[in-house]
């Protein structure tokens, strides 16, 4: 079947580039990526939305300056971080 596609010129001659590496012709190139694309799609694995739980509150405990990495660590860890 024909059919008119039109290419960004630089992905063009990257094509035909390849084609004539690999001796294949421009539309043997095009069918092998199309179909690998959609091969590659068939494959893709649905997934349930992720669900993280909340906690009511909304406020950080005290001490806690989200700012702060390595003080926030310690408290994560348990040990007093230094203020």
């Amino acid at each position: 079947m024909r059919t008119t596609v039109r290419l960004h010129d630089p992905l063009l001659a990257e094509a035909k580039k390849y084609a004539a590496e690999t001796g294949k012709t421009l539309t043997a190139v095009i069918e092998d990526a199309l179909r690998e694309t959609l091969a590659r799609r068939k494959h893709t694995i649905k997934r349930r939305p992720l669900r993280l739980p909340t906690f009511p509150g909304g406020k950080l405990q005290p001490g806690v300056d989200l700012d702060d990495s390595s003080a926030l660590l310690d408290l994560m860890e348990g040990r007093d971080a230094p203020h």
